[in-house]
This record gives C-alpha cells, structure tokens and sequence, in this order.
C-alpha cells in the first residue's frame, strides 16, 4: 500500500486553519480519527468556497464522496492548530481526488501530523445518477 504523502504535489494552492477543539479529543486524550475525516471535509468545502463552488453547485453538477482514505502520523491536541492544504488531482471523465496535507507548526516549523485522500465524482441528485466533470470546473480545480 503506497502512502498518501508520496501523493502530495510540489505545491499546494489552497491552505486553511483548523483550531483543535475539546469536542475533538476522544478518549485517549488526543484527536480521533473520525475527526480527521471531518477536518478533510472542512478543508474541502473552505477549498471550494474560495472557487466560488460548493459540494452542490459544482458549475451545473454537485459532488458525491465514493472513497475516504486517512493516514495519520502523529498525535493532535487541545489547543493545536491545524493547517490543511488541499489539492485537486487524478481527474476523470466523472471526477477527481482531493489530497489533504495536515499540519501543525511545532517550534516555528510545520510538521506533517495526519494526510487524507477523498476521491470526488460528479452526481446529478435529481436523476440519482452520475455526472460528467465539467471542462472549466476542471481547469479550475487544477490550478
């Protein structure tokens, strides 16, 4: 099983701020990894948001989440920041794959604490049936 870092783009384009919050904390007294799936999908409407896109208005399609994969590499906690990079990538006819990079800055440097990967398809939910990407959504989405 390959790693989602190995993954990650030269760049990343889009980053957004997480506080960590005590409703994150499970019973190890850490952050659960439930909750990063839900910091994945934060980051991923913040992502769109700033495109002027939502999960529902995709530029005449919504999106439709088939696939979650979450890695995760070091302990969160209360009072944590967390900084989410996301990226577009892996595009098909249909769809595509968020990459998520999480961080948190730790004496004056960032380091890698969790990664996530959603893979993204195009849905029509009046038809219940699947979408195609639009060309300019792409073209947006990818730089």
């Amino acid at each position: 099983m390959s790693s989602i870092k190995s993954q990650f783009p030269a760049s990343f384009k889009f980053q957004c701020q997480i506080p960590i919050r005590i409703n994150d904390i499970n019973y190890g007294g850490h952050v659960g990894n439930d909750r990063i799936l839900l910091f994945a999908h934060e980051a991923r409407i913040q992502f769109l948001n700033q495109l002027g896109y939502s999960e529902l208005e995709l530029g005449g399609t919504s999106l439709l989440l088939t696939r979650a994969t979450i890695e995760i590499r070091k302990e969160l906690f209360f009072g944590d920041t967390l900084w989410v990079s996301v990226a577009a990538l892996n595009f098909t006819s249909k769809g595509f794959d968020l990459i998520y990079k999480m961080e948190r800055e730790k004496q004056h440097e960032k380091e890698l604490v969790a990664a996530a990967m959603t893979s993204m398809v195009c849905y029509d939910y009046q038809n219940k049936k699947m979408d195609i990407l639009p060309l300019d959504v792409q073209e947006k989405l990818s730089h």
